[in-house]
């Protein structure tokens, strides 16, 4: 039996790849209890993040990916709370692009398993919106934490570089839609939606090449 709950916060900041900037709301993901949590993406406001998780001991601050506005704040809130960051190696030169001077502390791997406040949350390797891109797995609490793989209505964006279509529709078909229908899908921006919801439309998403 786990205590464990999730909690949810919007972040504001800017995205930048490949010499364009734009503007985004980034959710940020907390998953622990009263006594402990994990963050998943710290995104844009460390201040903001650690007022949220408050007196409770902060685990890992765990990254999908390392695009800059899922990465800006982990510095900040590790320094400030002391827990280690958490990626997926093929995703340190997205992360050097942002933080040349610091590296992430811990290396993700498909298969590896995070727990917290008695819940168990298992990393997904998906590339394609990045080559080190992880969906966490929740299956205790029925959800799965995609960052910018799955998206309601669709995959991430893969026009930028060091993504690719295919292999974004490869990690979404055989990773992420082998889980339950029902397993919410709680995304990187944007609303949450289901595995079942957006499985019928993978072959849509292919004719459209988006």
């Amino acid at each position: 039996m786990t205590d464990a709950r999730i909690e949810h916060l919007v972040t504001s900041g800017q995205f930048t790849l490949d010499g364009g900037t734009w503007d985004v709301d980034n959710n940020v993901w907390i998953v622990g209890d009263d006594r402990e949590a994990i963050v998943i993406d710290a995104a844009h406001d460390a201040d903001a993040i650690a007022e949220a998780l408050g007196d409770r001991r902060l685990l890992a601050i765990v990254c999908t990916h390392a695009h800059n506005d899922h990465i800006d704040a982990a510095p900040a809130l590790a320094e400030r709370t002391g827990a280690k960051i958490w990626l997926h190696p093929d995703d340190l030169p997205l992360w050097k692009q942002t933080h040349p001077d610091r590296l992430p502390d811990n290396r993700l791997a498909d298969g590896h398993v995070i727990e917290v406040a008695g819940t168990e949350l298992t990393v997904l390797h998906t590339p394609g919106h990045a080559p080190g891109a992880v969906c966490l797995h929740d299956p205790g609490l029925g959800t799965v934490f995609t960052g910018d793989t799955l998206f309601q209505g669709g995959p991430g964006a893969t026009g930028r570089s060091y993504s690719h279509f295919p292999t974004i529709i490869d990690s979404i078909r055989d990773r992420l839609l082998a889980l339950p229908p029902d397993t919410v899908v709680r995304t990187g921006h944007g609303e949450s939606t289901t595995i079942g919801a957006e499985a019928p439309h993978l072959e849509e998403w292919i004719a459209r090449g988006h």
